[in-house]
């Protein structure tokens, strides 16, 4: 009883002790759930979203590591040491179903370079190769700010300073919507083989499309690839399939001699943008002449004719190879 009036006469004095004490404790908490929400949030641990005027993906395969390093060392390398901001750029591989040891020298020379993007759930295989090209881009739209992406493969050599030029001067309207390469639209459907299309069932002929050695896309349109994605039929070449997929969209299409990205090279010519079907040493040469010469060619060599492309004719007629054209 006596604790108890003890306890009555002090009431105020405990009463305040006890707030201070649960104050005390909801700062605690508060102070605990902002550091855990700041170590665990979405935002908080997230990198700086990259930013590029010319964003470069180079589709590689897992064992293509001499290829990779040739490009460093050639064109690429050149084309990062412009001015900030200019590109962005990685190698991308296909990284399902892969061995230790091959899992184990991306994870290497990822740690040295740290420019590969390696998409885990896809498999790096020709017959995967349209799903590869368009998870690349929908990674692309969802991580970087950029105006154009050049798709190469990693045997073609790039004049990357010509490219970012000739986009700098392009006035707005030639930047909205642009799909820039070299066009083919009489490639005949193939019945068997490798490129074997038996799903295709549109025409005879594919319809017109960049040949897959090299092309331009503007953002504009990549980030249009990535909201129709669940609607998009694939084909086994992804050239053929992004044809396809902006066949129907208000794109403004350009056929550019200069883009060698046939199946075969038609030889050098110092007027090319990019060369597709180089070796390793192809590249090298070709980057050694342009620092000694600033020119692509030791000598200029045209292999096969190559063409303009006539878009006012049918596509079966769109392209007759002739003399004088690059």
């Amino acid at each position: 009883m006596k604790l108890l009036r003890r306890a009555w006469r002090r009431r105020a004095a405990l009463g305040l002790g006890g707030l201070a004490l649960c104050g005390a404790a909801l700062l605690y908490l508060a102070r605990c759930a902002s550091e855990g929400g700041a170590e665990a949030g979405p935002a908080a641990g997230a990198a700086p979203r990259a930013s590029a005027f010319l964003a470069v993906l180079v589709a590689s395969a897992p064992r293509a590591a001499e290829r990779r390093r040739a490009v460093r060392g050639t064109w690429l390398g050149a084309g990062r040491r412009g001015a900030p901001g200019d590109v962005w750029a990685r190698f991308v591989v296909g990284a399902a179903g892969l061995g230790a040891e091959e899992r184990r020298a991306l994870q290497l020379e990822q740690a040295r370079h740290g420019d590969l993007l390696l998409l885990p759930a896809l498999r790096d295989a020709y017959e995967n190769l349209t799903a590869k090209v368009l998870a690349m881009l929908c990674w692309l739209d969802e991580h970087v700010a950029f105006e154009f992406v050049l798709k190469a493969d990693d045997d073609s050599f790039v004049r990357l300073d010509a490219v970012l030029a000739d986009l700098r001067a392009r006035e707005p309207a030639r930047r909205r919507r642009l799909y820039w390469g070299f066009f083919s639209g009489r490639g005949r459907v193939k019945p068997g083989g490798r490129w074997r299309e038996a799903a295709w069932q549109l025409c005879d002929f594919y319809l017109p499309y960049a040949l897959g050695g090299g092309y331009v896309l503007s953002a504009d349109l990549v980030r249009y690839l990535r909201g129709a994605r669940e609607f998009l039929g694939a084909w086994h070449s992804e050239d053929v399939s992004l044809g396809a997929w902006l066949a129907p969209v208000d794109v403004r299409r350009e056929h550019d001699p200069r883009f060698d990205t046939e199946y075969k090279s038609r030889g050098c010519s110092n007027q090319y943008l990019v060369t597709h079907k180089q070796s390793p040493e192809d590249m090298r040469e070709k980057q050694r002449t342009l620092q000694s010469e600033g020119r692509l060619c030791r000598r200029e060599v045209q292999l096969r004719l190559s063409y303009v492309y006539d878009w006012s004719a049918p596509p079966s007629q769109c392209c007759q190879r002739r003399e004088g054209v690059p």
